[in-house]
């Protein structure tokens, strides 16, 4: 039977745009993921991983016409978005050769021997060693700071681990041209290859978290996707680690004096996060609990106006925006949902952003209601609106994990008399809490978390930030060795000058 084509489709306009690659087989998948395999000690030096980082980046920002040129293509996600999404992916590759050069992502540990200690203590040398191949799942929203060239790869990478990334279908040529790239910039730097190397196709996503080389995983999608592969993966003959980040619905909280002091400003804050990039990112917030009364009002107006200048937008593929479509329309129906804006289909190949606005106290009183506590990818946000502190706990213990949660409280803390409380409650349902802010725009940064509790990741890591690296990594101690034996990072000295404990 012959491979099944891949092609590239305008979102625009739903028609394909050129054949690509095709899908591989389960053979292609093993070649693949040996050929990734066979080069992995070409990584073990730190100083070349750095160069080899630093060369992709230059690369990557070498050809930025091209790039955002056929990303655009493929996502409709627009030039200005793009051009800002790679500068993001460029700055993100230079960051992990900053911490492959500084050494401390490695958490070296060394215990002197104790014959007096109780046990007795022998000489101890911990440090983190890479795992290998590391499977990555290209995510459809940002088809480069979460795809071939993105953060699971760089921080793979970084990690000395070689990689084979599963294209996502809605950017393959996209994917193709960073994949050849980062390839050339391997070259560049000295490095086989095959340190990167490229799959398209459902099954050998599927054969590719099977394969017994793999040795771990980093997925961004859908929860029925990622928990797909999560249990593939944990159901091998030798389970591996799968970092996925599957979905969240990112809520946000309005005291009633945050309220009261800025509704105007909070509604068009609102709006402007949730229609960004029509509703498709990952932090988008989809839940607002804001207060009954008159400025709850002024806010809900505030948000409506904002939401109504937005144009109709263009989803990533027509899944998605059927989805979008039907999920909007079966929570409208529900009983007591308001529709402020009335999201949905706009014209043939585009949405209309919207907003749905129901009382607090029916989400805890009909079951039925559950559904608006759930992600819907595009751009929408439900409102819920309380009569009580009371109802936003019981609110909020109905929630599940999330990437971020939002608080918005009075400028002056002191005078908000339930922003530390709050603050409390939202903090076990997220990986990131900002207050006063909104939660679209995930920084590159040391103290960067982009995980939480499940669905949102099915790990406690980030997949952001220079500790995703610690994902591909694994801890090794060396007891009463030799210390010509020892890496050189270990050694008596300290002889490359690394951070250690």
């Amino acid at each position: 039977m012959s491979a099944e084509p891949v092609w590239s489709v305008d979102p625009r306009t739903g028609k394909p745009r050129e054949r690509v690659a095709v899908e591989a087989a389960a053979e292609d998948v093993d070649r693949s993921v040996r050929a990734a395999h066979d080069v992995r000690e070409s990584l073990a030096d730190r100083t070349v991983r750095a160069s080899f980082l630093r060369t992709a980046a230059d690369v990557l920002d070498g050809a930025r016409e091209r790039i955002v040129e056929t990303a655009d293509a493929e996502t409709a996600l627009g030039p200005v978005r793009l051009t800002g999404e790679l500068a993001r992916t460029t700055a993100q590759l230079r960051a992990f050769a900053d911490v492959v050069d500084e050494g401390s992502f490695l958490d070296i540990r060394i215990d002197a021997p104790d014959p007096d200690a109780t046990p007795p203590r022998p000489d101890m040398r911990r440090w983190k060693i890479p795992l290998g191949v590391v499977a990555v799942y290209a995510a459809s929203n940002f088809p480069l700071a979460f795809s071939v060239p993105g953060g699971d790869t760089a921080s793979a990478l970084a990690a000395g681990c070689p990689v084979v990334v599963k294209a996502h279908p809605d950017h393959p040529a996209t994917s193709e041209l960073c994949a050849s790239l980062l390839r050339g910039a391997a070259a560049k730097a000295g490095l086989p290859e095959d340190v990167v190397v490229l799959v398209h196709g459902f099954d050998a996503g599927v054969a590719l978290v099977r394969h017994p080389l793999v040795a771990a995983a980093g997925f961004t999608g859908s929860v029925r996707g990622g928990r797909a592969l999560f249990d593939a993966a944990a159901a091998r003959p030798v389970p591996i680690p799968f970092h996925g980040e599957l979905g969240s619905l990112n809520p946000v909280v309005l005291t009633t004096a945050a309220t009261e002091e800025r509704a105007e400003e909070i509604g068009t804050g609102l709006a402007g996060s949730m229609t960004l990039g029509a509703g498709q990112f990952c932090t988008k917030p989809g839940f607002v609990l804001a207060p009954t009364g008159e400025a709850g009002d002024r806010f809900l107006d505030a948000l409506a106006a904002g939401v109504s200048a937005a144009g109709p937008g263009v989803m990533l593929d027509r899944r998605m925006r059927d989805a979008f479509v039907a999920g909007v329309t079966e929570r409208a129906a529900l009983t007591g949902v308001r529709t402020p804006v009335a999201p949905g289909a706009a014209e043939a190949h585009t949405v209309s952003a919207g907003v749905l606005a129901v009382d607090a106290a029916l989400l805890t009183e009909d079951d039925r209601h559950d559904l608006l506590l759930e992600e819907c990818f595009g751009p929408v946000t439900v409102v819920a609106r309380y009569a009580s502190r009371t109802e936003i706990t019981e609110v909020l213990s109905r929630l599940p994990g999330n990437l971020t949660a939002t608080l918005h409280i009075a400028t002056e803390a002191a005078e908000d008399a339930d922003a530390a409380s709050l603050l409390a409650e939202l903090t076990p349902l997220a990986g990131r809490v900002l207050v006063n802010g909104w939660p679209t725009g995930v920084a590159v940064a040391q103290a960067q978390h982009h995980g939480g509790p499940y669905p949102a990741t099915t790990s406690t890591s980030t997949s952001v930030g220079a500790t995703a690296i610690e994902r591909w990594l694994r801890p090794v101690t060396y007891q009463s060795t030799p210390d010509p034996l020892l890496p050189p990072e270990l050694r008596d000295g300290n002889p490359l000058g690394l951070p250690r404990r």
